[in-house]
């Protein structure tokens, strides 16, 4: 099961890869008036023969496939550095923002949705149906800038963006004080769609053939969600974090360039910006490999929720 998801990994990375180029080429001028548009003909040449862009399109479709295949994805115009080398750099702390940004976004999400999805009704339950679909209508950048305003200009709880403090380098608490406003704003709108999921989930299993002897022995509502729900709870939880998973990519890059966070997102955002198209392209790669390699770890644990689940065709 798990080959057969590796080789559909490898298909939606092939595609990824080849909608990447075609875009790319289908740009009016191609990718060396992207560069910099205002080139005259001899530099636009120039710098199609460097890049070997005045080959035929099929050639040089090979050429960047088997590029990509040998990890190869070219040199950045803008930082003049290899791309791999530069995505590499900036990858670890994309991969560190949205870890604790899911890692936050379960800690709130599986015990609120337990509890109130237990008490249909409630007071409770209102009060979390309207902060969760708050949540949702609140556009993450907006809620980002806020946050700066307040908690970082105003308060001076926090500071206002990057990843360290000079003269602080290395110091994990300052680390973790920059991380604390990015992490909340992506994890937000996270963890109001998975306490919407958990709610469902917990209503729909409280009825189940297993359950309803629990209920009618007298177990109180937490023994009933504790011992007889919550690893069924898990499996639609998982599915919906599968599927943020392709959404976290965006949310990332609209925080990170928010606050200024020196990861994957600001690094797409930066290379558009500045029509450093063979760097997007690396970008798109590198991101899709990552998305790949996050759903088949979804794959596993899955797999671990609920053994009777066979992923694959």
């Amino acid at each position: 099961m798990l080959a057969a998801r590796l080789l559909q990994g490898l298909i939606v990375l092939w595609i990824v890869t080849t909608a990447t180029f075609v875009l790319i080429h289908a740009a009016p001028g191609g990718p060396a008036v992207l560069a910099d548009p205002k080139l005259s003909a001899v530099e636009r040449a120039a710098i199609e023969t460097q890049l070997g862009i005045d080959r035929p399109l099929p050639v040089q479709y090979l050429t960047w496939q088997s590029n990509v295949v040998r990890g190869n994805l070219g040199r950045s115009f803008l930082y003049q550095t290899p791309i791999l080398d530069t995505v590499l750099d900036r990858l670890p702390n994309t991969i560190l923002l949205v870890a604790l940004a899911v890692a936050v976004a379960l800690l709130i999400a599986v015990p609120v949705g337990l509890y109130v999805g237990a008490r249909p009704g409630s007071p409770i339950d209102r009060v979390v149906t309207v902060v969760n679909f708050t949540a949702l209508a609140i556009p993450p950048f907006w809620f980002g800038i806020v946050a700066l305003m307040v908690v970082a200009a105003r308060w001076r709880l926090l500071p206002a963006g990057g990843m360290m403090t000079p003269g602080e380098e290395g110091s994990f608490v300052d680390r973790l004080r920059h991380l604390v406003l990015p992490v909340i704003v992506l994890a937000l709108p996270i963890s109001a769609e998975l306490i919407r999921f958990t709610q469902a989930a917990v209503r729909s299993n409280r009825g189940a053939p297993h359950v309803t002897p629990a209920v009618a022995r007298g177990l109180r509502p937490r023994e009933v969600t504790g011992r007889h729900i919550f690893r069924n709870v898990l499996l639609p939880v998982l599915t919906v974090l599968g599927l943020q998973v392709p959404i976290l990519v965006g949310g990332a890059a609209v925080t990170e360039t928010v606050f200024a966070w020196p990861g994957m997102g600001r690094l797409g955002v930066e290379a558009a910006l500045g029509r450093d198209y063979p760097l997007v392209m690396g970008i798109a790669v590198v991101v899709a490999t990552t998305v790949i390699l996050a759903n088949l770890l979804l794959d596993l644990a899955y797999r671990w929720a609920d053994p009777r689940v066979r992923v694959g065709p």
